[in-house]
């Protein structure tokens, strides 16, 4: 079996997962990740997102992580994959005026609206439809590719797929995402939060759905030795370097993935 077959196989947990974390995890999709979902409940589930992050004041937590990762550089050239509703490169853009960030999405409506909106309009901005497994850039193009709370859709050998075009075309590929809990932590949440998340659910269509993506995303979620297997995968020399993110909801983690030959 070879490294690709090897990840493609790796459990959500990292490769010494323990038989009961095996089994907290699955291969449901969420509302984003589905082709049956119209795009109208879609952009609500991130709509949501984005309210919820800005209330935990999570833009701004993750963008001083992207700072962090290009400190070194007086005007970074920054390509955000998956950026949903665009406002981590907002914030980015906040911190450090002179960047230029390439927004992006695989989703073609949320790439429509951020070009519609304010970042849009931005010199600084371009707006772009990209998989991040197929990065239409050549190598270099950026200091950093930033990829926020959506690392967990990918499967581990979408991943792999995706750390080795990352690591590609900048020096350093920052991900941001759930941490990955373990089965007794991810239960006794569950049982404290599932009264407040019932109410919520009542309250509002929109927070029902991001309820349902959020328990099967915690489920989805790559833990720390998962990372590092990952980015070894791609290149045996591959720097991971894991960070805390800053954050405690939601529970987050951070790794940075650069190449030595790129650093």
């Amino acid at each position: 079996m070879d490294a690709v077959e090897t990840i493609a196989a790796m459990p959500r947990g990292g490769p010494g997962a323990s038989w009961l974390d095996r089994r907290f995890q699955t291969d449901v999709l969420e509302y984003l990740d589905r082709d049956d979902v119209p795009d109208e409940t879609k952009q609500k589930v991130i709509g949501m997102l984005d309210r919820i992050g800005t209330r935990t004041k999570q833009h701004e937590s993750y963008a001083r992580l992207a700072r962090a990762a290009v400190s070194d550089v007086p005007s970074p050239r920054i390509l955000e994959i998956g950026a949903g509703h665009g406002k981590l490169s907002t914030k980015i853009l906040e911190l450090i005026p002179t960047a230029t960030v390439t927004v992006s999405d695989v989703d073609p409506t949320s790439v429509a609206n951020i070009a519609a909106g304010e970042l849009g309009s931005d010199p600084r901005v371009r707006t772009q439809v990209i998989d991040a497994t197929s990065i239409d850039a050549d190598d270099y193009s950026y200091d950093l590719v930033v990829f926020a709370l959506a690392f967990h859709h990918l499967p581990p050998a979408v991943a792999y797929r995706a750390i080795a075009e990352a690591t590609r075309v900048a020096k350093r590929f920052l991900v941001i995402d759930l941490k990955r809990r373990t089965p007794l932590r991810l239960t006794l949440s569950a049982l404290l939060l599932l009264p407040p998340q019932l109410l919520f659910a009542l309250a509002s269509p929109s927070m029902r759905l991001v309820i349902h993506d959020g328990v099967i995303s915690a489920l989805r979620a790559y833990s720390a030795s998962a990372f590092e297997a990952l980015g070894r995968a791609v290149d045996p020399a591959m720097n991971v370097d894991i960070r805390p993110a800053g954050i405690r909801f939601p529970p987050s983690i951070a790794v940075v993935f650069s190449r030595p030959q790129r650093i």
